[in-house]
């Protein structure tokens, strides 16, 4: 686990506020979590030039950052560390099957957990009073995958293939019941380990099901192997991924296999506005590479933390969650307020498509009003 600090100068009446960070720093999905955590910088910067003040002190705001590895385990051990660091709230974790365990350690501490990519609905189902996520939920994205594969791919013979994590197995099945639901026929069903990279037995089955769709839930740089193999054996189908695929990890591991593939993210192609584009500007500026989608909504985490401790008029966590569950922010993504269970109220999702080996925005479904 590593950890890093981001404040300025003190002063003599200034009051200093730790705020966490845990996403996937090393290993397969650091870019994603560091991506995340350049968002988070950015925004504990800009909380820290807005001059915030509390009872007459000035709130110096200070990150705290930890590298989950994208392991449930270690997750949980970076989770205990933030809560006896004292931070007044978490952005992260990256992954659900990290978020989910981590989720009630901030629970039992009354600290606000704010989850700008973790995506499986068990994570606000928990009756967790401090949980909250910055993005649709996998109910709501399957749905709208289901629809777009039905209505629009018009495909009717569709085999479904999971990694057993609570992610993209809750991710599959939603998908399989919506597709049911609209008179699509799910032709087979395989679940394979998220650490394996041997498909060979599931596609030597899967082609004499002739299916003309292949979904796959599972992460990205996994999909991307994936798709290579679906194209070495011959199966003639559109690969349609989950939430989390769209980027680089999943364009350098397909390679030309992965052209055509389709994936639903949250959130809009692009965003409007003066703050928007001074975020955008002053991302390419400091990390000098690509953004990928889930960074706005970690910038918005901070955000509407931030936000919760001016509306609480306090630095007490338990406080600040209860103030979240009442909030009404405009961020960079849009509005952001939460339903009872700590989702985010009227998300949008885009399409994406890979074309020319780059990932194309196609359609935009949903509100985010």
């Amino acid at each position: 686990m590593s950890s890093m600090l981001v404040t300025p100068a003190l002063r003599a009446a200034d009051k200093t506020v730790l705020i966490g960070y845990a996403g996937p720093l090393t290993g397969a999905s650091a870019p994603a979590g560091l991506n995340l955590l350049r968002a988070v910088e950015m925004a504990v910067d800009d909380a820290n030039r807005s001059e915030i003040r509390l009872q007459g002190e000035r709130l110096v705001f200070k990150l705290i950052s930890q590298d989950d590895r994208a392991d449930p385990a270690t997750g949980v051990l970076v989770a205990e560390y933030l809560v006896k660091s004292g931070v007044i709230g978490v952005i992260g974790h990256w992954n659900s099957g990290v978020s989910i365990p981590a989720s009630r350690i901030y629970a039992k501490a009354g600290i606000a957990q704010l989850a700008s990519a973790s995506t499986a609905r068990a994570y606000t189902q928990q009756n967790l009073a401090t949980s909250f996520r910055m993005v649709g939920h996998d109910d709501e994205g399957a749905d709208l995958s289901a629809d777009y594969v039905l209505r629009q791919l018009r495909a009717r013979r569709i085999a479904i293939v999971d990694d057993r994590t609570a992610f993209g197995a809750g991710y599959a099945e939603q998908f399989a019941r919506s597709v049911q639901a609209g008179g699509g026929n799910v032709v087979s069903r395989y679940t394979v380990s998220s650490k394996t990279s041997d498909f060979n037995a599931v596609l030597k089955e899967m082609a004499l099901t002739e299916p003309d769709v292949v979904f796959f839930g599972g992460l990205d740089t996994q999909a991307g192997q994936f798709a290579r193999d679906l194209k070495r054996f011959n199966i003639a189908a559109r690969l349609v991924s989950v939430d989390g695929t769209v980027g680089q990890p999943f364009l350098s591991a397909a390679g030309a296999a992965g052209e055509g593939t389709i994936a639903v993210e949250p959130g809009l192609p692009s965003y409007k506005g003066a703050q928007w584009k001074r975020f955008e500007k002053s991302y390419r500026e400091r990390a000098g590479s690509t953004m990928e989608l889930f960074a706005p909504f970690s910038y918005d985490g901070v955000g509407v933390l931030v936000a919760a401790v001016r509306e609480a008029n306090s630095l007490e966590p338990k406080k600040i969650a209860a103030a979240l569950h009442q909030i009404r922010y405009e961020g960079i993504t849009g509005l952001i307020s939460f339903d009872a269970e700590g989702n985010l109220r009227n998300p949008a999702f885009t399409v994406y498509q890979v074309k020319n080996a780059n990932w194309v925005p196609v359609k935009m479904i949903g509100s985010r009003r």
